[in-house]
């Protein structure tokens, strides 16, 4: 494992302490930067596979337009 430090104001450090007894900010910090983390490699992940479908061609048969229109008319 490493060691990550980070500064704080000197009145968040002093609420720290006094709520040390009720949290574990350590495991707090370490929950919270995974969660981030996975957060972002999912936004990364989202972004690569929408960049995939983009360069999928997509193709409508000449007239696809016209006819779906006449069939909804023709229906209705």
């Amino acid at each position: 494992m490493s060691v990550v430090s980070f500064k704080v104001r000197k009145e968040i450090k002093e609420k720290m302490e006094k709520y040390r007894d009720r949290v574990n900010w350590p495991e707090e910090l370490r929950k919270f930067v995974e969660e981030k983390i996975r957060q972002l490699e999912a936004e990364e992940n989202m972004q690569r596979i929408i960049e995939e479908l983009e360069k999928i061609p997509v193709q409508t048969p000449s007239g696809f337009s016209k006819d779906s229109v006449r069939e909804d008319r023709d229906s209705g």
